[in-house]
């Protein structure tokens, strides 16, 4: 067999009417194809059933097909559903469905590890891997919609980018999957319903409005100074919160998108009134529409704990006092290791 097939899913449908006129078979056999590729969204080619089996190996000798699969799947107390997927040579990555009355959120990776070694992320004490591909990035939405369908009887109506990885350092991938998921030939989202989430990659929040995306910003900001963000994320030596700022403003002048500050509240960490202050500064220096309090799940590896309810209060009221947008998100899945935080291929 041929070890260097062409991945199917890099081909447009003009490029699978060429192969099949090539191969004197009909051109409708092509959208049947692509359909079951983007609409209908199948693991192999075996699953394509109005093509005949002397076709669908004809295909198999041709094409590579490398579609992640479920590798475990639990569930939460909580209705939270955590799957592990499985690359075809044997990487783990993870995703989430997150339910509640009003929506079904599926929050996807981008890629296998992380690089950036944030302090209070399981993830970033995984070793990086590699980037996942567009279509990999697309299987793991299609496979969480496909759960939502079967358990909830509802469609995914959000996805967020806030699973294992930097996004933003996956760039093209990502921008990729996210057209094939909004596409018409695809799942058909709107791209107002999916947020990508960055540790904070300046150069690369600017190429978002460059690009004008259509889809909402969220920063992980988690400290308003540099001191203190430093300490927890090593990436803001070479994106300090100032050159943040910049990038959001330009983002948002191109785009008018929404964009979010994410804030995880650390005990004794940054989570006085004066952390609450210099978080204010920078909320009023960008058109942020929200300020998303985190409660903190605690990992193995990290010393951070989470503060008291009384602290978490305090320090809300003070946003609001000073007029912020805020909200405080519960954390959702943390009796499987599904919360903000706490992905990390566990029981691999």
């Amino acid at each position: 067999m041929n070890t260097k097939q062409q991945n199917i899913r890099t081909l447009s449908l003009t490029d699978l009417e060429d192969y099949f006129l090539s191969i004197g078979e009909k051109k409708f056999r092509a959208r049947q194809v692509y359909d079951w590729l983007w609409l209908k969204p199948v693991q192999g080619f075996d699953a394509m059933s109005n093509i005949s089996k002397e076709l669908r190996q004809k295909l198999g000798d041709r094409f590579s097909f490398p579609a992640l699969t479920v590798d475990t799947t639990q569930h939460s107390e909580d209705g939270t559903i955590k799957s592990r997927f499985k690359t075809t040579e044997g990487y783990f990555t993870e995703g989430v469905l997150i339910p509640t009355d009003e929506r079904k959120t599926a929050c996807v990776s981008s890629q296998i590890g992380c690089s950036l070694s944030c302090k209070f992320c399981a993830t970033g004490y995984i070793e990086r891997k590699r980037n996942l591909t567009f279509d990999e990035i697309f299987d793991e939405v299609a496979l969480i919609n496909q759960q939502s369908l079967e358990v909830y009887d509802k469609k995914l109506t959000n996805i967020v980018f806030m699973g294992m990885g930097e996004p933003l350092l996956n760039y093209k991938n990502v921008l990729k999957a996210v057209e094939r998921i909004t596409s018409p030939e695809g799942l058909a989202m709107s791209p107002r319903r999916i947020t990508v989430s960055t540790a904070g990659v300046a150069k690369q929040i600017r190429q978002l409005g460059d690009d004008q995306v259509k889809f909402k910003l969220a920063l992980s900001l988690h400290a308003a100074n540099d001191k203190k963000r430093h300490e927890i994320m090593p990436i803001n030596d070479t994106n300090n919160i100032q050159s943040l700022i910049e990038a959001l403003n330009y983002f948002y002048k191109q785009t008018k998108n929404e964009i979010t500050f994410e804030y995880i509240l650390f005990n004794n960490f940054n989570d006085s009134l004066e952390d609450a202050d210099e978080l204010i500064k920078v909320y009023r220096q960008v058109p942020a529409d929200l300020v998303n309090l985190i409660e903190y799940n605690p990992i193995e590896f990290a010393k951070f704990t989470k503060p008291s309810e009384e602290k978490v209060d305090a320090f809300m009221k003070h946003l609001e006092k000073n007029r912020v947008n805020a909200r405080l998100r519960r954390s959702r899945g943390k009796d499987i290791d599904a919360a903000c935080g706490q992905l990390a291929n566990k029981g691999k």
